[in-house]
């Protein structure tokens, strides 16, 4: 039987206690079906040594959770995997890249659609007055270079008042109201290849489609328009992925926008994925056989 690591959340986090180990099922669930054994161990018990990861096929970061509240210790983490040649299924350096969402400016050179997006080092009155006069937006969404389900994420208004946190990245955006009557959009990828489309919206009231902020998932038939952004970022980040989920909305004049690029921690939201995950073990095992033959 193939043995893979899932990486979970350190055992002090606290903001996930009861979602994380729903994901895991489901997961263990796909992985089972295809003689796949996942041994769950914290993220956090391999930072400065990755003795305990080596033996596995393949180590799936797919469940550390809360990295962001220690961004820097993710950061070491990363390198240790990385100078261990560990075999992960998304390559060291892509997890450390993708870790701050700044990689959006790098893909928008490369000629992919993302909102209008002022990033500032720290978040100031000035920093957001300059971000609402050169998007032209009425309201904003400041949310941090290094976060995760939304975290520390806000709408602005003109005028509010902000408060900086020391050290702390952050990217303003204009709001796109069509999250509230269209959603947003996520595409999953494994191996390569497209396995499902969901569609993600908030309930009233709300702008964030985390379930644990009630949103709703629906699986969907991706428009054309979609799948050519998504395929458009893959080939632009430019490296041998097992899995990714692209996450996108469209503006106001239909036009496709990423939101973020999923490389590190996504739920795969297996529960509506017609396959339930079947896409995933198959992909997961073509990768541990290719790792394990010195492939990349």
């Amino acid at each position: 039987m193939t043995r893979i690591a899932i990486l979970t959340p350190d055992p002090a986090e606290n903001a996930y206690p009861e979602l994380w180990p729903k994901v895991l099922a489901r997961l263990q669930r796909a992985l089972d079906g295809a003689g796949i054994e996942a041994v769950p161990t914290p993220w956090t018990a391999h930072v400065d040594d990755a003795a305990g990861l080596r033996g596995f096929a393949c180590v799936l970061p797919l469940l550390v959770w809360g990295y962001h509240h220690d961004a820097a210790l993710w950061q070491r983490a990363c390198e240790t995997w990385a100078q261990a040649g560990l075999p992960l299924a998304n390559p060291a350096r892509v997890l450390a890249w993708n870790t701050d969402k700044r990689y959006l400016r790098a893909l928008a050179q490369r000629g992919v659609a993302i909102p209008p997006t002022v990033f500032v080092d720290t978040l100031t009155q000035d920093a957001v007055a300059r971000a609402f006069a050169e998007t032209g937006a009425n309201l904003l969404i400041a949310k941090p270079a290094v976060s995760g389900g939304a975290w520390m994420t806000r709408k602005l208004r003109p005028g509010d008042a902000v408060e900086a946190v020391d050290g702390m990245a952050m990217l303003l955006q204009p709001y796109l109201p069509t999250i509230e009557t269209l959603g947003e959009t996520s595409l999953l990828y494994f191996g390569g290849k497209l396995s499902h489309a969901v569609n993600k919206r908030p309930v009233p009231g709300e702008f964030r489609i985390q379930e644990e902020f009630g949103g709703q998932y629906t699986a969907i038939v991706p428009p054309v328009e979609a799948v050519a952004l998504a395929e458009q970022v893959l080939a632009a980040v430019g490296e041998p992925l097992l899995y990714a989920r692209i996450d996108m909305l469209p503006d106001a004049d239909g036009r496709w926008l990423l939101m973020e690029a999923e490389l590190i921690e996504p739920d795969f939201y297996l529960g509506v994925d017609p396959a339930q995950g079947a896409g995933f073990a198959q992909a997961l095992r073509a990768k541990a056989g290719a790792l394990a033959a010195g492939a990349p």
